[in-house]
């Protein structure tokens, strides 16, 4: 089975992501859950526009990165297996508990932010089998990808 380019692989892994944690916010939904909190101009709501930025844009951003940096250096993918579960874990101890969620939201958002663990986990390890880009052979015509 050919391996997704890198880009590729960074965009699927948002991706899955985004329609993962869509799929537990609308299950939220379903059993109840409001997703309005207090906000410092009154009362807000997550909504599935906003699952879905605050999914993709750390995700996009932090593979992006080691996706850029592990052929370079390879401490980045161990850097990034701590570090991308840890701030997936940290977002709901800083973003979601403080908020006053009703019961069935706070679950929903807190399993939302926790299902970016295990993807990450794998996007990263995808990546770091990924060999350097090498120059083209001249023999081969391949550049080692």
């Amino acid at each position: 089975m050919p391996r997704l380019p890198r880009a590729a692989l960074v965009a699927t892994a948002a991706g899955v992501a985004v329609l993962v944690n869509l799929a537990v916010y609308l299950a939220g939904r379903a059993v109840g859950g409001t997703f309005t909190f207090t906000s410092s101009t009154g009362p807000a709501r997550v909504d599935a526009v906003t699952v879905a930025g605050f999914t993709a844009v750390p995700l996009l951003l932090g593979l992006t990165a080691v996706a850029l940096l592990a052929p370079r250096a390879a401490w980045v993918i161990r850097v990034a297996l701590v570090a991308g579960p840890a701030l997936a874990a940290g977002t709901v101890l800083a973003m979601t508990l403080p908020a006053d969620f009703d019961t069935v939201s706070t679950i929903t958002l807190a399993l939302c932010h926790l299902t970016l663990v295990p993807i990450t986990v794998a996007a990263v390890l995808a990546l770091g089998r990924r060999p350097a880009g090498r120059p083209l052979s001249p023999a081969s015509g391949r550049t080692g990808r």
